[in-house]
């Protein structure tokens, strides 16, 4: 199982549980919340950098 696949199973298992403990709207502002705090945290470069990636491999 590749690294990526390895985080979409964590980050589905995580979101599910916080589904059980916390209000539906919770859990939804933490699953989206936390990847968006993480690109906003990246330098320009970084984003440019990322953005060039994703656009190449959707390209595939």
């Amino acid at each position: 199982m590749s690294s990526s696949a390895k985080i979409a199973v964590g980050g589905v298992a995580v979101g599910l549980i916080l589904l059980i403990w916390l209000p539906w709207w919770v859990a939804f502002l933490v699953v989206v919340g936390v990847p968006v705090a993480a690109y906003l945290a990246l330098d320009p470069s970084q984003r440019r950098r990322l953005r060039r990636v994703t656009r190449k491999e959707i390209g595939r």
